[in-house]
């Protein structure tokens, strides 16, 4: 497993040192998610106008069980 940070995780970690307080964290973190979200956003709109996504799609993944079955030890 490689532990070496990328430029992104670095650049991060230098941001996170000017967050003192709890406010400015939870800015950091709404602001990281809101990009990431329109990230989504963008990529479903090109999956549904590209055709390779539709409603019958959207039912399968709906209805489709995706939990990891326990085992018994």
């Amino acid at each position: 497993m490689d532990t070496t940070l990328n430029p992104t995780q670095l650049h991060l970690l230098k941001m996170f040192s000017f967050a003192k307080d709890s406010k400015s964290l939870e800015e950091i973190r709404v602001a990281l998610t809101d990009v990431f979200a329109k990230r989504v956003e963008n990529d479903m709109d090109a999956l549904w106008e590209s055709g390779e996504w539709d409603d019958k799609k959207n039912e399968a993944i709906l209805s489709e069980h995706l939990r990891t079955p326990y085992k018994n030890v």
